[in-house]
């Protein structure tokens, strides 16, 4: 199955420096806004399956709020532990007044 980009939230619905929670085809996606641009990635520490976009955000550094997992919301990557596997990431895109991601 091909993947598809979805309308998932209106562009002005996400804070600058900030992260919101989608639910896009059933799947919680968390969303960042950095320095004005969009990531995605899975709204679930991969140590706990906590919420990440209750946890805090700065720069492009997520902190889980259970037990301090980081992660690189660009990369998906481990900063630091007790997580050591890497979130997953979804692909964005802005249309009109939208942004759309990647399922």
């Amino acid at each position: 199955m091909a993947e598809t980009f979805v309308p998932a939230i209106k562009i002005a619905d996400v804070p600058a420096n900030g992260m919101v929670v989608v639910n896009v085809n059933g799947v919680r996606i968390a969303v960042a806004k950095v320095d004005g641009q969009y990531y995605a990635f899975a709204d679930e520490c991969t140590h706990e399956q906590c919420s990440l976009a209750e946890g805090d955000l700065a720069g492009t550094t997520v902190t889980c709020m259970r037990h301090g997992a980081e992660f690189d919301v660009r990369s998906g990557a481990v900063l630091a532990p007790p997580a050591v596997v890497p979130v997953k990431l979804y692909r964005t895109r802005v249309d009109g007044e939208a942004l759309h991601i990647e399922v």
